[in-house]
Formats: structure tokens, sequence, C-alpha cells
């Protein structure tokens, strides 16, 4: 079995969701940039991961994405086979005609094992152990910024003086008099 990018960066973006959306939505920008994944990429994998209900998403300013449900409840399993990753070690995907017309080759229990092995294995590793994995190497999650508060609770107003005409008839008298 080989993981592809599809599968690693997936599960990579959302360990990077599930860590920092306690600060609300996730934009794949955001994510795009810390992880260094491109953000076209990211978008088609959150767009499989949203229709699998694993994350949501927030339309308009301050928009983004957030997990659909906890990250207890999220395998690392659920998100490889969510985008469509194969988890499957054997020549033939499981269809046992590894050799054709002949049937299955002499290894094809081995490899329809070592599946089920990996399918339980990630079935038994949720996103929120691999967040605490993160915080407990010493992870620091940026907290997000703060909107920038006035320092004046009150707009100030100034007064405009105005010197040349401040209508349109005024415009027209100012014309009419040169």
């Amino acid at each position: 079995m080989r993981l592809t990018t599809k599968g690693r960066f997936a599960v990579t973006a959302m360990i990077d969701l599930a860590l920092r959306q306690n600060n609300g939505p996730v934009t794949l920008a955001a994510i795009s940039q810390r992880q260094q994944i491109s953000l076209s990429y990211l978008e088609q994998l959150f767009g499989k991961l949203r229709r699998h209900e694993l994350v949501e998403s927030t339309r308009g300013p301050g928009g983004g994405y957030s997990l659909g449900r906890k990250a207890a409840q999220i395998t690392v399993a659920d998100i490889i086979l969510s985008v469509d990753e194969p988890i499957d070690a054997t020549h033939c995907g499981g269809k046992e005609n590894c050799m054709g017309e002949a049937g299955r080759c002499m290894t094809h229990e081995l490899w329809a094992s070592l599946n089920s092995r990996m399918v339980d294995f990630l079935a038994s590793v949720t996103l929120q152990k691999l967040v605490d994995d993160q915080l407990a190497k010493g992870l620091v999650v940026e907290s997000s910024p703060q909107a920038k508060k006035a320092i004046f609770s009150s707009p100030i107003v100034k007064s405009v003086r105005v010197t040349g005409p401040n209508s349109v008839f005024a415009l027209g008298k100012a014309f009419s008099k040169s």
C-alpha cells in the first residue's frame, strides 16, 4: 500500500483545522500557507471532506471551515477514505482476479489481511489523538488576531468650511456671474 499525497495532505489539513477551530472558522488560505499545500488542491480535498460531512463551511467575511463533528469522532480512516484514497495492498484492488482468468495470486490472502489490519489501525486513530500528539510535542497554536479597537469611543467630527458652491444651483449662479 502506498499512501499518496491526497491522503497525507487531507490528514495534515484536518489536524491544522482541528488545532485552530476554537478561534472560529479556518480559511483554506491560512492552512495552505502554514502547511505549504496548494490552495486549489485543498479546495478539491475539502470539497470531498464536506460531502462526507467531516467539515462544514461558512461563507462570507470571517468564513472558512470547521469540523463537521468532534475531533474524537473522526478517524484517520474516515479522512483517507473520504478523499477517495484506496487502502488496498492487493494487486487486483480486492477483485480477486490478480492473475486474470486464473483467479487469485498466491499472495492475495496476505495482502487482503494487510488491508484489513491497515483499515483497523487507521480507524483506531482519532483526529483528537493526532491533535493531542502535536500539542504534547510543544506546538504553539497562535490565537486569532483580534479586531483592532478604536482609540476613541466616538467618532471625531470636524467642521468643514465650504469655500465654493455647495450645490448644483450655486454652481450655476457662480458660472452665470462670470
